[in-house]
Formats: structure tokens, sequence, C-alpha cells
């Protein structure tokens, strides 16, 4: 499974805004509630496996208010933005789906897939926020609400690795790389990374601009009010370019990561020798480590938050699912107020994997450590959270598996000096996309 799946656990603000239009809500108000509800109403998310499980946990609570509503659910996978697609194209879309790119979302608003939820605009802000309630609308009409998060500013790492190496978790990016050097030093592959549809280069990349272009910056670069030349992306690139190398610190070296996919990337630096002392990516990493690998996070594996670069404040990138709805019933409008509530949320937080953007749940509903971490940074950052920028970008230029911003990213491995020949790539892709 793609590990992209999401929800920016925003317990503070996310700002962006998406591209798109649609009309207002002509709904009547909202589910009603209680056993007055009935019917079958169908849905369809990216979660799978484990997930998939602890989300009809949250099915069987929504059950436990509305038991005559009866709720079927399909895992779209890696797949799942194809399908919906397909579906909407073919007149049969699920009731309600979880959408983890906005822009995909504003796509649907253009062609009026979706269905505005103006009536719970009021709700979702005061749960939300008025930025995470913004973050799920289009053009000022509110379209979803988010669930389930991701902080993909994390850089996990293999704990017998920095114990043999003697390094502790750097603060700063100038740390970061004393500790790459002496890792090296002891024979240690700094980094691992997977390359094979490129969005861990793409969150590197935002990772790293958010830091040192600051948040307004960003946004303006997500929007493309500036060009993808400008010299902070050209900073930025540099930077990327500096941890991919020639390849010497990359555990596969430059071959290797290109045929490296993002659960390869995991396991490889827990096995038997690892291979790859650090990896850059989100809070999710834990799943994969407790789920494909011997080791457990805790005692062998742990992260530490994305460094400050020259100074730069906290700031945490995200992303994630946005549940919309595709047909106008009442079993579904049900649904979505209930995934805007911090009951819904504290069920799948109770479970582990799961950050809530919800800002009334309470910290302690997290059980799982490593979770809790997770939320408390994006808490902190404050208003430095920022939704990852490739899934706000329309889709032929975002989050799309071999072109656009994944597919020159993925050059980018191959040619790590050619800075600004990456840079005017992405803004001829960028002007394609936007025009």
């Amino acid at each position: 499974m793609r590990y992209r799946s999401f929800v920016v656990g925003l317990a503070v603000a996310l700002a962006f805004v998406a591209a798109g239009c649609g009309g207002k809500s002509g709904g009547d108000g909202g589910a009603k509630g209680s056993k007055d509800v009935t019917g079958s109403i169908s849905v369809m998310a990216i979660w799978a496996g484990e997930e998939q499980k602890s989300f009809q946990a949250v099915i069987d609570g929504f059950n436990e208010k509305y038991p005559n509503v009866t709720v079927k659910y399909t895992s779209g996978g890696d797949n799942l933005a194809p399908l919906l697609s397909t579906a909407v194209e073919g007149g049969n879309p699920p009731d309600l789906a979880a959408i983890g790119q906005p822009g995909l979302m504003a796509d649907f608003a253009k062609k009026g897939a979706i269905k505005p939820i103006d009536n719970l605009r009021d709700k979702i802000v005061n749960a939300f926020g008025k930025a995470v309630a913004d973050a799920s609308s289009v053009n000022g009409t509110q379209y979803a609400v988010m669930f389930k998060g991701s902080n993909k500013s994390t850089i996990w790492y293999n704990v017998a690795s920095f114990d043999e190496a003697g390094v502790e978790p750097p603060e700063t990016w100038d740390d970061l790389n004393k500790v790459r050097d002496t890792l090296l030093a002891a024979g240690i592959t700094p980094y691992s990374v997977g390359v094979d549809v490129g969005w861990p280069l793409s969150d590197l990349f935002e990772n790293i601009y958010l830091r040192t272009a600051g948040p307004d910056m960003y946004d303006q670069l997500a929007k493309h009010e500036i060009p993808w030349t400008d010299p902070s992306v050209t900073d930025a690139l540099t930077k990327m370019g500096d941890i991919i190398g020639n390849g010497d610190l990359i555990a596969g070296g430059t071959s290797g990561a290109l045929q490296t996919d993002f659960t390869g990337s995991v396991t490889q630096m827990f096995a038997d020798p690892p291979d790859g002392a650090m990896l850059f990516e989100g809070n999710f990493v834990g799943g994969v480590i407790n789920g494909e690998t011997q080791s457990k996070v805790g005692p062998d594996a742990d992260f530490f938050e994305f460094p400050s670069i020259d100074g730069s404040p906290p700031a945490v990138m995200g992303g994630g699912d946005l549940a919309a709805l595709l047909k106008d019933s009442e079993g579904g409008k049900a649904l979505l107020e209930f995934l805007a509530t911090p009951e819904a949320a504290e069920v799948w937080a109770g479970l582990g994997g799961f950050i809530s953007p919800n800002k009334n749940v309470d910290i302690s509903a997290y059980t799982d450590p490593i979770d809790k971490r997770a939320a408390q940074a994006l808490i902190d950052a404050g208003d430095s959270v920022r939704y990852d920028m490739s899934d706000l970008q329309p889709t032929e230029f975002g989050a799309t598996t071999g072109q656009g911003e994944w597919g020159i990213f993925t050059d980018f491995m191959s040619h790590p000096d050619d800075v600004d020949g990456i840079a005017q790539q992405l803004e001829a892709a960028a002007k394609a996309a936007y025009k």
C-alpha cells in the first residue's frame, strides 16, 4: 500500500487555497440522527489491511448512533483516484469517499461530482479551525471534512546504527550533516530513500522549502504565484542535492534507490545487516516497521523532527484525506457529521496509527506514544503547518506517477547537480498544468 494516506493531523492552522468552483449547499441542515436515518450507503477510501480494520471500528461506532444505516466500505488502495474518477464518469460513485488530494477534490467540484456541505461549515470551523475548514473547501464552498492525518515532517532512524556511530538525533540542518558524516566514518550508509514513484522526493523538497523559504513563499509556490525557477526553489534544490549526492550517501546508491519503493526503503533499514540509517518520511513509517520488519518502534526505531535550517522556526508539512459526499443521501450526511466529531477520531486514536485534525481531540486520546509525539509536533508548529504541496496542485503536475513533480524529482535523483535544469523542467510542467 502507498502510505501517503493521511489527512494532516492539523490540530492547528493549515493554509492553502484550492482552485476550482462550485455551487452553494441546498441541503436541509444535515442528517437527522438516531433511528430516523435509514438505508444503505457505500464508502470508498485508500485504507486497507490494519487501517481498514480500524476504520471499520469507526463505522461500528457510527452504527451505535445510527443502527438503521448499513455501511459498505471498499478499499481503493493505491488506485483510489482512478477508481473514483471512473465511478464518477460512469455515474455510479460511492455515497462518500475520503479523497487524499485536494487537487482531485477541486476537479470533482468543477464537474459537480461532489455535494456542497455549507450547512456543516460552522461545525467544521468550530471543530477544526477556519484554516482547516478552508483547506477542505473550494472557492469558499465547503465540500469535505478532514479525518485521518499524518505528520510528514519526521525523520526516522535505526537506533542501533545511531548507537554504533555514537550520534544523537540532530536539531539543526548543520547537525544533521555532522550526523551524516559521522555515520559515513563508521561505515554506515546515512540515508535510505525509495524513489520508484517520486513522492518521497517531493516530500523531501517540500520540507526543505518550507524551512528555507517560509510558509508564505510555500503558499505562493503551491499556487504557482511564483515560478519554479525562483531563487528560493533553486536554493532548496541545492540543499536537496546535497542529500542525494553522488549516490554514496544513499542505500543501494542512485540505481538502487530508483528501484526501491517506499516500503522497501523502510524494510532495508531494519534488515540484517541494515542498509541506511535515516529515512525522510511521515509518522506512518512506524506502521511499516512494526508490520513489515522484525524490529519495533521504540527499542529499535524512532524519529526526530525535521531539523531547523538557518534558524527556521518549527514547521510541519503533511497530507490528508478529505471525506466528501458524492451522493445526496441522509445516511451519507450522518456519517460525514460523525467523522467531524472527536468521538469518531478517538475510536481510531485508541487503536494507534492515527492522527486527527480535530482540535477537540485531547492529546491523551492517543494510546500510541509515536502518534502522540507526532500530533504534539503539529500543535507546536502553530501557523507554520502546511499541506503537502504536490497534493494541492493540478493532478497533471502534482500527485501523478511518472509525470510532473514526481517524474521530474525522480530525474533529479540521477542529476542532482543540474539544479537550474530541473527548476526549468518544473516551471515548464507547472505552466502547462496551470494554463
